[in-house]
């Protein structure tokens, strides 16, 4: 399939889903979605009244419990209805997904070997590490940052005007804890068997380059194995190639089961929030784009350009990893040498997650302001920094961003209930973040590239 065409199928596949997924709302779903509607109504109404009672004792609280315990079964059940009737459109998309997860494990390990080997030694491998955590660590204070001032701009939540709940209401998200452990954990590999089958990224990253320092420490013996391994990755690039066949048909399934999910009027409901963080995602582009081009001239836009059709993947699907095989291939077309390519953006996907970022600040201030909860700048300024810490162990985690912010909200007395304003135009919002994300990692590779080789035309 030529690449003019995948992406236009791409985007023929986006409008349809949005269309189909539309009448899909409006005829098959609608009772499913009435239920839930209904559920959570009398849920939040409920709520309210069990704030109210202080005596968790008493007989009222009791009996209101057991009724919220009611209405949370209705809702599962019309839930799990609902996940039924689209099952076929979810399947598509899940087997794409699928299909990319087992191809993204053994493309980052191979490339990278050879990547790491080919550099040759330590002093050169950290060199260039140091540039690429130099974009990294830069980008991200600038992603939150951002976020920051647009959410203190906008005051999207100033006019919510919501009580603060009580301590034992909240939601079903995990919370991500600051733990130097968990972080640690997160990185270091226990087995590099167990890295591989859990697609932890950062963990294979972490084996890859001793494995393509050693490799290339040991003579004649590395050059068999850095030739074994690039010809391993040609095959999975062809395989690539044979899955990203089946991209047009995931989006239509990812794009057709949010629309019918969420419907149109959800988004007329959030109508300013969504566009307010889609407004600052543009600066963020415009940011980034503006960066790229002070190193690369005329050439970043070219490079935005040839990454389209990943963006639009990673758009549709909401996760950037679905990009990961077709940005690899177009930054190597770009010009960029392989041996930084399989460098750096395995990197970016645990470090480089701009959009994610901007979001963070942005929804975690955004809950602030919706329970009139007012947070000085050196507050502000702490809880930056703290999401920036606690961001970098989450790679692959579902709904990583929602996480990060449950762990961190917790710490300056921000209700985790309020969480719930964001759960439901999450699917919306995160398809921005990951196409941001696409972008950020392929425009960090392409500049480290050109600050330590000139890129091939």
């Amino acid at each position: 399939m030529a690449k003019s065409k995948l992406t236009l199928f791409i985007f023929i596949a986006l409008v349809a889903g949005v269309l189909v997924g539309y009448l899909y709302n409006v005829s098959i779903l609608k009772p499913y979605n009435d239920s839930l509607g209904n559920a959570e109504a009398v849920t939040r109404t409920l709520d309210n009244r069990i704030v109210l009672i202080k005596d968790t004792n008493s007989v009222e609280y009791k009996a209101l419990k057991v009724q919220r315990s009611a209405q949370a079964k209705i809702h599962k059940e019309a839930d799990t209805k609902r996940e039924d009737k689209l099952e076929g459109f979810t399947i598509i998309s899940d087997i794409f997904l699928r299909l990319i997860k087992m191809i993204v494990a053994p493309l980052v390990f191979t490339t990278l070997v050879v990547g790491v080997a080919k550099v040759g030694d330590v002093s050169a491998v950290g060199r260039i590490g140091g540039k690429t955590m130099l974009w990294f660590i830069s980008a991200t204070l600038v992603s939150l940052l951002l976020g920051m001032l647009l959410v203190n701009l906008y005051q999207p939540g100033s006019h919510m005007n919501i009580p603060l709940p009580d301590s034992h209401l909240g939601t079903d998200i995990k919370k991500s804890a600051l733990s130097l452990r968990d972080f640690v954990g997160h990185v270091v590999p226990r087995s590099f068997i167990e890295a591989m089958a859990n697609n932890e990224i950062l963990q294979i990253v972490v084996f890859a380059i001793f494995f393509g320092i050693a490799t290339a420490s040991v003579g004649e013996q590395g050059k068999i194995i850095i030739k074994a391994m690039d010809a391993i990755a040609h095959v999975i690039m062809k395989i690539t190639g044979y899955v990203m066949k089946l991209a047009p048909l995931a989006v239509f399934g990812a794009i057709t089961a949010i629309v019918a999910k969420q419907g149109l009027g959800i988004i007329s409901t959030y109508a300013v929030f969504i566009s307010e963080f889609y407004s600052g995602l543009l600066i963020l582009w415009l940011v980034i784009i503006f960066v790229g081009y002070l190193v690369l001239k005329g050439r970043a836009f070219t490079l935005v350009n040839s990454i389209k059709d990943a963006i639009l993947i990673a758009f549709s699907t909401s996760t950037s990893e679905a990009a990961y095989p077709r940005v690899l291939i177009e930054l190597e077309r770009f010009g960029c040498k392989d041996k930084i390519v399989s460098f750096v953006l395995p990197l970016g996907y645990s470090f480089n997650l701009d959009g994610s970022m901007m979001y963070m600040t942005f929804a975690s201030l955004f809950i602030a302001q919706a329970y009139n909860i007012h947070l000085p700048l050196g507050q502000q300024l702490t809880m930056l920094l703290i999401l920036m810490l606690t961001s970098k162990g989450v790679a692959g985690v579902p709904r990583a961003s929602l996480v990060v912010i449950a762990g961190t909200i917790a710490t300056f007395n921000i209700p985790e209930a309020g969480l719930a304003l964001l759960i439901g135009i999450d699917p919306l919002l995160d398809m921005g973040r990951s196409a941001t994300n696409v972008l950020g990692n392929a425009m960090a590779t392409a500049v480290v590239s050109k600050w330590e080789d000139p890129l091939t035309p």
